[in-house]
């Protein structure tokens, strides 16, 4: 993403939580002059889970900001990532908050206040209700197309809260029809549903700074989109690390005719990253196997190997055979599955010594590849 529309996104961002901002605050005033008239702690706890909420959207601006500065010596990848860490805090922000609120309800439930509901309390949830609900959809839509964790936790938040205002709308009316005061138990439900938000996205977050596997969907389409090119034979040992929502870099090896020169090879591998870069916006670094059209009875050693090893436990595929000519050495690589990790060395080794007593003459050596991507 080049700096012009980088900085569109982060405008973007920024005016969104704004809006939310300003939304918040106002409901924040208008829920605690009727908790507070009403005596009841569900009301003003929802009108502290706002305030929090347009806490969240001040360090969204924030994270946004620093997000977008360019890229340096020290940070020659950008500083995207603190868009991650921004999502982290606002997630810590919702958890204590969802903690204390707890709390409160709990000894609400057991030392219950008198409340005062009114058609007063009803209209204002009921506005409250509706204007969570846009804002929720408006933030998240946002979110996502901008790819911002922490805007698109904002909205998921904000639509949690239109549930959790219902909920003390049900609960205002329930105790007008009846007089029994449901205001700490309403309470205690409205803190468990903040508590299950804030652990959603600091999971979400959480493996994104870890690096979770891609997307099977975009890995395949991308393998594919580069065996569209007459000269790719096959794609393999594709890495996609990101460096923030916008930033996404990454590696791929590709298998071409053993007789492209040094000059198309350089060719191939400019035109292909150039391609995924315009169609994904992924900066890929691309090596290369030689696939062996020369030599026949190499061919057919390659076909007796994959035809023994591919009947081994854990074996997804194979790729990169080779020959050193001058020692008759053979090397490949073998993508093993996760499931396998334990006994990976193992059975690397096991086959090693097994082909060079099936093929004598012969030594190998196998390279061990993980199941990074589909």
């Amino acid at each position: 993403m080049d700096r012009r529309t980088e900085g569109a996104r982060g405008r973007r961002i920024v005016r969104t939580s704004l809006v939310a901002i300003g939304t918040n605050l106002c409901l924040v005033a208008f829920k605690m002059a009727v908790g507070l008239l009403a005596n009841s702690i569900a009301i003003v706890l929802d009108a502290m889970n706002n305030l929090s909420d347009a806490l969240s959207s001040v360090i969204t601006i924030l994270g946004t900001k620093l997000a977008g500065r360019p890229p340096d010596k020290k940070h020659p990848f950008g500083y995207g990532r603190v868009e991650y860490l921004t999502a982290i805090l606002i997630a810590g922000i919702v958890l204590f908050a969802g903690v204390s609120f707890t709390v409160t309800s709990v000894q609400k439930i057991f030392l219950p206040d008198q409340t005062h509901y009114s058609l007063v309390t009803v209209a204002v949830i009921s506005v409250a209700i509706v204007t969570k609900l846009l804002l929720g959809r408006y933030t998240k839509r946002v979110g996502w197309e901008t790819g911002s964790d922490a805007l698109a936790a904002s909205g998921a938040d904000a639509t949690f809260d239109a549930v959790i205002s219902a909920g003390t709308l049900a609960g205002a009316l329930v105790t007008m029809g009846t007089g029994y005061n449901l205001d700490g138990w309403i309470g205690v439900v409205i803190s468990l549903v903040i508590l299950r938000s804030s652990v959603e996205m600091l999971k979400d977050t959480f493996n994104n700074i870890v690096g979770c596997r891609s997307d099977s969907s975009l890995t395949r389409e991308i393998k594919a989109r580069l065996c569209t090119m007459e000269e790719i034979l096959g794609a393999y040992d594709l890495v996609i690390h990101n460096y923030g929502p916008t930033k996404s870099m990454g590696a791929v090896n590709v298998s071409v005719y053993d007789w492209h020169t040094a000059s198309e090879l350089h060719d191939i591998s400019k035109r292909a990253q150039n391609m995924i870069l315009r169609e994904y916006k992924i900066l890929l670094y691309i090596g290369f196997y030689a696939v062996n059209t020369q030599n026949k009875s190499l061919q057919a050693l390659e076909q007796a190997v994959w035809d023994y090893v591919k009947e081994q436990p854990y074996v997804l595929s194979m790729h990169a055979f080779y020959e050193d000519c001058r020692t008759k050495d053979i090397s490949f690589d073998l993508v093993i599955d996760f499931s396998g990790s334990r006994e990976r060395v193992a059975l690397v080794r096991r086959l090693e010594e097994t082909l060079a007593q099936r093929h004598p003459g012969h030594r190998f050596t196998i390279g061990l590849d993980r199941d990074f991507s589909d």
